[in-house]
């Protein structure tokens, strides 16, 4: 190998206060595990001397605990960008201890090297092998590890004999020049490869190899339940229907889904429709519901940033090379989300809401406007820019208390003029080629639940007239009744009038 092997310890050491650090993966997936709480050992050490300790830090997307987690208990993190998904962390952000950039993720690699977020002091890259003059094959996911890798003063490796050797190779690396040099970049089906297997390290930035044997901390989720079970059925029925009528070819086109349970839902029931032929995946992110289908041959190709899936799911996939090298890639962030792709593929994306409102605004990223849920992660580089863009809910939470249908989202991040449909468990509203007032009907009537449909109804009535009728004063009326007294049904609207 030729580089020096060094402790967790010693790797963490080099990481200074008021650093910032890059770091490779994407959601848990092929992401450092044992440097990171070195580096939290140190802040606390600091700390407890009275000295400052805190870094920012550069993700492709989510990470572990051993990361987001564990620095954000001990107060270490200054910055961070972009998407998260650990609940300290988002403790952390809402409390306003961290400056959290929830950005586009998409656009990460290129704003930090536009030079918007700073300098890259150190990458920590997780890697199943590396070579003596610097070809670093990455494990679960591609994430921004090209760009943190070429930019960063120092770069260190962590040797992660977790991930099989037999990964190698599933990785399709290419950074895009930057504007005014940039060319289109040459994908045009989910399957197509344009870069190299491995990241291009120059091996005199290497100061070191931490040799590790650490699973991923995946994320499990919860089964199926009649709620998310009804939405995804509703998906595959409105996307089936589509296609009988000539709007989505009889070939298909790719689908963009999520993750969590709602995403596994919709999957499952894609995947059940034989009417739908079997499709290619150009996502974000895969999980163990896309694994099993290209496994029964649902799924043809998987074009994907991360395997973001169970430990056993992707030691199968290591076991199943053979099988799974010519149905998968793994791409750096910025090509799995990049606009000019999505929109050549004509990409179908699927996301998930936290509340739309009548008039097709979608917030995703925000409880009751303020606090932090994860960010928005990719879902605005697919809605943007698919051939139909799906939000999903539940139509209500919190056991009725919350609608996630209001007169006016309490956030906006995907604003009317992206959201083409919106599917909870009652119904489907398609709002392409409907005015904001015929939007305000079919999403009503079709996506509210019973219990919200006439309090919705009362809220139209008096609103005042124009292009997109509202009452202002009244617009934020049902967060503001949740607010008060702890259920959006117990709204009056005359007291907002």
């Amino acid at each position: 190998m030729g580089f020096n092997i060094i402790s967790a310890a010693e790797a963490a050491s080099y990481v200074k206060h008021g650093y910032n650090i890059g770091l490779s993966g994407f959601t848990p997936a092929g992401t450092p595990k044992a440097i990171t709480p070195e580096i939290a050992k140190i802040a606390e050490e600091e700390h407890a001397k009275g000295n400052p300790f805190q870094i920012g830090i550069f993700t492709g997307a989510s990470t572990g605990d051993a990361t987001d987690g564990i620095l954000s208990r001990v107060k270490a993190i200054r910055y961070r960008a972009p998407y998260t998904t650990n609940p300290d962390f988002r403790k952390a952000v809402n409390n306003g201890e961290i400056a959290y950039n929830d950005i586009h993720l998409s656009q990460m690699a290129q704003e930090v090297r536009y030079g918007f977020m700073g300098k890259v002091d150190v990458a920590i890259l997780e890697a199943c092998e590396i070579t003596p003059d610097g070809k670093v094959y990455l494990t679960a996911a591609g994430g921004i590890a090209p760009t943190i890798a070429r930019l960063a003063d120092k770069v260190i490796i962590e040797l992660n004999a977790a991930h099989s050797k037999n990964g190698m190779g599933l990785h399709d690396v290419y950074e895009p020049l930057d504007p005014p040099y940039r060319r289109e970049i040459p994908i045009f089906k989910p399957s197509d490869r344009i870069g190299l297997p491995y990241v291009q390290v120059d091996p005199k930035k290497i100061i070191g190899v931490v040799e590790v044997n650490m699973p991923d901390q995946a994320r499990s989720f919860t089964a199926p339940d009649p709620i998310t079970d009804r939405i995804g059925q509703n998906v595959a029925d409105f996307l089936a229907a589509d296609m009988r009528r000539g709007i989505i070819p009889a070939s298909f086109l790719p689908l963009q889904s999520g993750v969590g349970n709602i995403a596994n839902a919709v999957l499952g029931a894609l995947g059940r429709d034989k009417t739908i032929p079997a499709f290619e995946m150009y996502t974000e992110v895969l999980q163990d519901a896309v694994v099993d289908l290209i496994r029964q041959g649902r799924v043809k190709f998987g074009s994907t940033c991360s395997l973001t899936v169970t430990n056993e799911c992707l030691q199968g996939i290591y076991d199943d090379i053979d099988f799974f090298r010519d149905k998968l890639v793994m791409r750096p962030s910025e090509i799995s989300n990049n606009p000019e792709i999505i929109r050549r593929l004509g990409v179908i994306s699927i996301n998930t809401a936290i509340e739309a409102d009548i008039y097709g605004n979608v917030n995703s990223t925000h409880i009751s406007g303020t606090k932090m849920m994860n960010g928005i992660g990719g879902s605005g580089d697919f809605t943007r820019n698919a051939y139909i863009s799906i939000f999903t809910c539940p139509s209500v939470a919190k056991e009725g208390k919350i609608s996630a249908i209001v007169p006016m989202v309490s956030h906006e991040d995907h604003s009317e003029h992206d959201v083409n449909i919106i599917i909870t468990e009652q119904g489907v509203a398609d709002l392409r080629g409907k005015s904001p007032v015929e939007r305000s009907h079919a999403i009503i009537e079709n996506c509210a639940h019973p219990d919200y449909k006439n309090i919705l109804w009362d809220y139209v009535k008096m609103a005042s007239k124009g292009q997109t009728p509202h009452c202002i004063s009244a617009a934020l009326a049902m967060h503001d009744t949740l607010a008060k007294k702890g259920d959006m049904r117990l709204i009056d609207w005359a007291e907002y009038k």
